[in-house]
């Protein structure tokens, strides 16, 4: 039988495969770098789980493709469901085997700037970070007016996120970015190499998070200090949720690195959050699919923090489809020490409505640790959740649904946090230079 090479038609047999539960027929047409990470059984609780959420399908959209790198097809497909939607998003080579295959969140409408945001104060261009296959676009926001300015890289959170941290009608790294912006500080965020690169990444077994972060954000760091208008020793590291935790790694590795902010950072270990995340979100949505999300994350956890974790462990095995390679590295880096190790302040916010990174098992971490640190700000904004959204009640995945914006506190945080430090070195630059 010949397969089938068209790459419209194979994401729509997938998503028709996908809709009559047939996902060992969708894990035969992966391609071998796709297959040693996502099983059948992976899919199949992914796919479920958005139902469970969302109720049943109600339509399939039109496919869009376009053009991917490395000879691959990129295909959309919405999928309209009665609570929501989601995109399947498929790469696909010319042979009409899958590399890439990704639930993205469904496509909204257009972001609206926060009320706090001033767009005649600062201009925008964009930019390259890195060099090589691997460089990513990104995004400069620079205020007007006389320099030079602090400035700040953004790191968004674990997954494949563009340089907005998008979410459904979110985009809360624009958020930040266009409020400090006003604010005065320059700001330079970007795409992932995990989203502008997501089939190169996958095709590489010893990629780590390392690898995700910290050659970019060094990169990033360097890019902002050779603009004439922003001060070259004043340029922090930003870090939402995994961003947050792997910042302290980009300071220990570039030391001109003035300082972090930690934005919802996690601490706890990867395998004991991915359970106690799971099992809450199986508590307000009860049912078959979300138990055997339960099981399979609590199996796939217990086999990343096994003491007999190797190399060879296969992806499908272990949390989120990550290798074996990324959990080894990660497990050597403690991110509570590295930190404590820095010369440098830092300013910890969190929400207390988080259900990710919460208050009682992530910032206590952070508050042992550094508690010695008299340079380390750690305030908590009780009504915001996880992407500091403000709200009421116990938080959920739904809540990041609808269109919000970045706590207008968060923002003036960070740039009170700023404000002493550029008064303080304008007056010490001052006497040096009489």
């Amino acid at each position: 039988m010949t397969r089938e090479t068209d790459p419209v038609a194979v994401a729509t047999t997938v998503v028709e495969m996908a809709q009559n539960g047939r996902y060992g027929e969708i894990e035969e047409v992966f391609a071998p770098p796709l297959r040693a990470v996502v099983s059948a059984d992976t899919l199949r609780v992914a796919w479920e789980a958005q139902i469970s959420t969302m109720g049943p399908i109600v339509s399939v959209g039109t496919p869009i493709s376009e053009p991917a790198k490395a000879g691959l097809v990129r295909v959309s497909i919405p999928v309209a469901y009665e609570q929501g939607g989601l995109t399947v998003v498929t790469s696909i080579d010319e042979a009409g085997l899958l590399q890439g295959l990704q639930l993205a969140p469904a496509l909204t409408a257009e972001w609206s700037p926060p009320p706090y945001a001033r767009g005649k104060r600062f201009d925008e261009h964009e930019v390259t970070v890195g060099s090589g296959a691997m460089a990513v676009p990104g995004t400069m926001s620079v205020p007007r007016g006389r320099g030079p300015r602090p400035a700040v890289v953004l790191l968004s959170g674990g997954g494949p996120f563009d340089q907005d941290a998008t979410s459904g009608p979110n985009k809360p790294l624009k958020d930040l970015a266009w409020g400090l912006a006003s604010r005065g500080v320059a700001v330079l965020r970007f795409d992932k190499v995990t989203h502008a690169h997501a089939d190169q990444v996958a095709a590489q077994p010893g990629f780590t998070i390392r690898d995700e972060y910290v050659p970019h954000a060094v990169a990033a760091v360097h890019l902002l200090q050779r603009h004439p208008a922003v001060d070259a020793a004043r340029v922090y590291v930003a870090g939402h949720s995994a961003g947050g935790k792997v910042a302290p790694r980009v300071a220990a590795a570039e030391p001109s690195v003035a300082g972090l902010v930690l934005l919802a950072a996690d601490a706890e270990p990867m395998p004991q959050a991915a359970v106690r995340v799971v099992r809450h979100l199986a508590s307000l949505d009860p049912g078959p699919a979300m138990q055997a999300a339960v099981e399979m994350i609590t199996r796939q956890a217990a086999m990343t923090d096994s003491p007999d974790l190797s190399p060879d462990t296969p992806a499908t095995d272990l949390l989120f489809g990550y290798t074996a390679a990324y959990y080894l590295d990660l497990r050597d880096y403690d991110p509570v020490a590295t930190a404590s190790a820095l010369d440098r302040p830092m300013l910890i916010l969190q929400g207390g409505r988080d259900f990710q990174v919460t208050v009682a098992d992530d910032l206590s971490r952070w508050r042992a640790g550094l508690a010695h640190r008299p340079d380390v700000t750690i305030r908590v904004h009780d009504a915001d959740d996880h992407m500091f959204f403000s709200g009421s009640g116990p938080s959920a995945p739904s809540d990041y649904e609808s269109p919000q914006h970045v706590d207008p506190a968060v923002v003036a945080d960070i740039a009170g946090w700023l404000a002493p430090r550029q008064g303080m070195l304008a007056r010490l630059a001052s006497v040096v230079t009489r």
